[in-house]
């Protein structure tokens, strides 16, 4: 795709990044960026989440995506790639800031997610000329773009000494709202969260907390509760929202056999009521 140059200040949503520290003069991209300053929120964290790290991501992401928020993240493994990949499956838009030209995409493993972004009416950025590899210091230098394009950032899981932080930290130099999602007290991979929240950061169960905050016009009443077609896939949704994610137990639960719990899971993910989260685990899809 054609590779565009544009000053942060010929363009009414990228105006933002003049508020922050050394700003980039010109920005290089591909797909489409938006024309209008738009509500955004930078989702980040672990490169290798847990499988609640992995869910609550998705969950925000998607969420957010919903309500027209434009969500902002690095295109890296874990974390990143989930908001990216959650923001497309919402029928949103999302924005990959690089650590270097944008017509290398890094890790090569999200050259289908690239594609994806693109196709869904985002872009990927980055202050770096074509043919500039990545570099370890470029993405601690990228990491202020993430910040700096959002008006918010949302950590959902990180471990102490993570990576991570240094978006936090260009946030705070910033201005910008941080949220974080709480975790698990004896998870290593919820201790940077856990001291951030500590530290003052907003704590946060769902997309509405960083709305309300950033943008409340955006909040609506409340959409009704999904419905199930059938008394057993009503009795499903019940079980998910108390809580309950495994398949076996949700099985029991329900007291049907295997034949018509798998009919009634197959029938629920084909219309878009639950998804899948691996390993027999499932979750309402919002």
């Amino acid at each position: 795709m054609k590779i565009n140059t544009i000053s942060p200040q010929d363009n009414n949503y990228l105006q933002i990044i003049s508020t922050i520290a050394n700003p980039p003069k010109k920005f290089y991209f591909i797909g489409k960026l938006p024309e209008k300053r738009t509500p955004t929120v930078a989702i980040i964290g672990s490169r290798k989440p847990t499988a609640y790290g992995k869910e609550v991501t998705y969950q925000l992401a998607y969420d957010l995506a919903r309500h027209g928020i434009i969500i902002v993240s690095g295109l890296a493994l874990g974390v990143d790639g989930l908001a990216h990949r959650a923001t497309i499956d919402a029928g949103g838009k999302t924005i990959a800031v690089m650590a270097n030209g944008v017509d290398i995409i890094y890790p090569a493993a999200h050259m289908g997610l690239s594609r994806d972004i693109l196709g869904h009416g985002g872009a990927i950025v980055s202050e770096y000329e074509p043919g500039v590899e990545a570099r370890d210091f470029q993405f601690l230098d990228r990491n202020r773009i993430v910040s700096g394009l959002s008006d918010a950032i949302i950590v959902t899981e990180a471990a102490a000494r993570s990576g991570t932080l240094s978006t936090v930290m260009h946030a705070l130099e910033q201005g910008r709202e941080v949220f974080v999602v709480p975790g698990n007290i004896t998870s290593p991979l919820s201790a940077g969260c856990n001291n951030l929240i500590k530290q003052g950061a907003h704590p946060i169960t769902c997309a509405n907390d960083v709305i309300e905050i950033i943008a409340p016009s955006l909040l609506q009443t409340q959409s009704l509760l999904p419905l199930g077609s059938t008394p057993l896939e009503s009795k499903i949704i019940g079980l998910l929202q108390s809580g309950i994610r495994d398949g076996e137990e949700l099985q029991t639960l329900s007291e049907v056999n295997a034949s018509e719990f798998s009919c009634a899971i197959t029938m629920m993910e084909i219309s878009s009521t639950i998804r899948a989260l691996g390993g027999n685990q499932w979750t309402l899809k919002r």
